[in-house]
């Protein structure tokens, strides 16, 4: 079930050029682009909405998501993670729009919530929890505390997406909310999760349409950085 992007009349009305591009470059080109998969491009999207609070365009590109293949526990859990990398509010009104999705498609019900959590990389871990420790431990401990507890504990080994599901997730969350000091580690995350260097590189693509060209090239830098010394 494809869902009409119901903007594109209005920008017709409004700004034909904007309408022109919109149907041309942005559904007409970059959407067919090969470097990543439709499913990876509707996670990328998705993620940059709930990060930015833009609800006007949800419906589309989460129904969009879901006839690409992410699965409504899949969407479900897009949202509970970006509770915790873009804010309560933020997340609490995706959630709003997902249930009215969910809701048009006939979708009832998820699977029962479940203690069941992936297995964790302890050395990997235990360096991260050292690191954070060491730059935030006597500033705020409640942050650290819930940084290992909640988010690398809990958050980050729940099987209802794959561990480099969720780090498009965040690296594109942090890329549309301007967080560059968090992408080298997440962005090495990534590709630690699978993520290959042209994917990496055709996510800044996808991204610059939907955060915007100056996000994007905030982020190159970072990119180029971390492409460097992974190679080296």
């Amino acid at each position: 079930m494809r869902t009409k992007f119901v903007v594109l009349e209005d920008l017709r009305e409004v700004a034909p050029a904007f309408a022109k591009y919109t149907k041309g470059p942005l559904l007409g080109e970059l959407w067919q682009r090969s470097d990543l998969s439709p499913r990876d491009r509707s996670i990328i999207t998705v993620a940059v909405l709930i990060a930015r609070n833009q609800p006007i365009e949800m419906p589309y590109y989460f129904n969009l998501a879901l006839d690409s293949g992410v699965t409504p526990t899949e969407l479900s859990e897009i949202v509970t993670h970006l509770a915790f990398y873009s804010g309560w509010a933020n997340a609490t009104g995706a959630a709003t729009v997902t249930k009215g999705v969910f809701a048009e498609r006939g979708i009832s019900e998820l699977p029962p919530e479940t203690n069941e959590r992936l297995p964790i990389d302890k050395a990997a871990e235990a360096q991260r929890a050292a690191r954070v420790e060491q730059d935030a431990g006597s500033v705020a401990p409640g942050v650290v505390q819930y940084t290992t507890s909640l988010l690398f504990n809990d958050l980050w080994l729940r099987p209802a997406l794959a561990p480099r599901d969720r780090s498009l997730v965040t690296v594109s969350a942090l890329i549309a909310s301007a967080q560059t000091a968090q992408i080298p580690y997440h962005l090495n995350r990534a590709m630690d999760n699978g993520l290959t260097k042209a994917q990496a590189s055709e996510m800044l693509t996808q991204l610059a349409f939907y955060a915007g060209w100056p996000a994007v090239f905030s982020a190159v830098p970072v990119f180029k950085g971390v492409f460097e010394k992974r190679s080296e």
